[in-house]
């Protein structure tokens, strides 16, 4: 297949904003396998600010980063994505280069335990304002399951009404496959 697949295609825009020496958040860190994508992009002397609420979540990126030696260039918060503009430290603010969020459910983890729409969008507003020019937020939308859908109508809501004179909004998906496949949604800071 020549077309690129999703989770290439989020990881190749995360590539593009994020330089050596970068700031990189993740969003919603799950397992950690983003998390340690962004800690070697941004290489050692740049930073990760990872967020999940499940202490699952905490433990498996931890032990992931520190397989990887790269525990040194992350901070870990289990905390909702939705209050990371009060848990970056303000130096950083305007320098962050790229975002990712893989929303839903934590693999492996409680199906019960999913992102909600308002912390999303909140977590989107708020990186938008703290991000540097050109920063770049990737949101890959998992909506095969009912809270999914939810969360993935209020977003498309949320990011067709984002001013185009503030960000460019792009949708990436493959439309003719079965099993609601997860597709993305990025935003480019102008």
């Amino acid at each position: 297949m020549k077309l690129e697949r999703i989770l290439p295609f989020a990881r190749r825009l995360l590539e593009t904003a994020i330089p050596k020496g970068g700031i990189a958040v993740d969003a919603t860190m799950g397992n950690g396998h983003d998390t340690v994508h962004l800690a070697k992009l941004v290489g050692e002397n740049g930073h990760v600010y990872a967020f999940d609420i499940q202490s699952d979540a905490i433990r498996n990126t931890s032990n992931r980063l520190n397989e990887n030696q790269l525990s040194d260039r992350v901070t870990l918060y289990e905390k909702s994505h939705g209050e990371l503009e009060k848990l970056i430290p303000v130096t950083i603010h305007g320098r962050i280069n790229g975002a990712i969020f893989n929303l839903g459910y934590l693999p492996g983890g409680d199906k019960e335990i999913v992102t909600k729409p308002t912390s999303t969008i909140a977590a989107i507003e708020q990186l938008l304002s703290i991000m540097e020019k050109e920063g770049i937020i990737v949101l890959v939308i998992y909506h095969g399951h009912e809270q999914g859908a939810v969360e993935r109508d209020e977003l498309l809501e949320y990011v067709s009404g984002i001013d185009q004179q503030s960000a460019h909004v792009l949708e990436y998906r493959f439309i003719n496959q079965a099993n609601n496949p997860p597709f993305i949604i990025a935003i480019e800071k102008r």
